[in-house]
């Protein structure tokens, strides 16, 4: 079976970097730095592109073998398939138009304390998890008329109620990752319309039935910024502070279609 070779572009932030990884694939770092100041390292194949124009839909499989400068990076990283939902573009100058959406993906994603990533409270929230998001569909400009009020709707006594409410229009499953992440490891992940598995070292750690819309675009990132939406309904975002450099390491990234 021929993989299909994805085409990878970097973003990145100032002093960010995407180099070829030791022994083939990629090495994405972000400098250590205060709180205040977002740093990313960030490969994906969407930026540019409107949603609609996304590369990938089900039925796929991504392998890899990644490993993480550590178990505590401050902020996330991951690896996986989203619809980038929160970037807004009006498309001036000639750029792509993109208005905000509800979140649809299938990744291993890290989280660091504070981030809280979750709308159900029976799901882990934090740490290493491979985790998806299947949301309805609405208008984009909607969610726009809408945006505004949110930093009213976020107010603890008003986002507990929100929070509750966000579950019928954003389904989700998650499940923790207690594998050393400084180690290499081998992740798949197959994506199917109606399901998704997710595997490391050939062992089953998540399958559910929660599987994204597409299309979706492939992504892999480190970075040191949280959100928490926590059930006591304190919403909180913002950037974290390092004391080192954090990196991720990706090598044999293959994408095909099964059958």
């Amino acid at each position: 079976m021929k993989p299909i070779v994805p085409d990878l572009k970097p973003n990145l932030s100032p002093g960010a970097s995407v180099q070829p990884g030791p022994t083939g694939g990629w090495h994405l770092e972000i400098p250590a730095g205060p709180a205040g100041s977002y740093r990313l390292a960030q490969l994906d194949d969407y930026t540019g592109r409107p949603r609609r124009h996304f590369p990938w839909r089900a039925p796929l499989v991504l392998e890899l073998h990644a490993r993480a400068s550590g178990k505590s990076i401050s902020g996330t990283w991951g690896f996986g398939f989203w619809n980038d939902p929160f970037s807004l573009s009006l498309g001036m100058g000639g750029g792509v138009r993109r208005t905000p959406a509800l979140p649809n993906a299938a990744w291993f994603f890290f989280a660091a304390p504070p981030n809280y990533l979750s709308l159900r409270d029976d799901l882990p929230a934090q740490g290493f998890l491979a985790a998806t998001f299947r949301s309805a569909r609405l208008p984009g400009s909607l969610l726009m008329l809408s945006s505004p009020l949110l930093s009213i709707a976020l107010l603890p006594p008003l986002a507990r109620p929100l929070r509750r409410a966000g579950r019928r229009l954003v389904y989700q499953e998650a499940a923790s990752i207690t594998d050393e992440v400084r180690k290499w490891h081998t992740y798949r992940l197959e994506w199917e319309e109606e399901r998704v598995a997710f595997h490391v070292d050939g062992q089953r750690v998540l399958d559910t039935r929660v599987s994204p819309c597409g299309p979706l675009g492939l992504v892999s990132w480190v970075d040191n910024q949280y959100v928490a939406l926590p059930p006591d309904g304190r919403f909180r975002y913002g950037t974290l502070a390092q004391k080192e450099a954090a990196w991720i390491e990706l090598e044999e990234l293959r994408i095909y279609r099964p059958g």
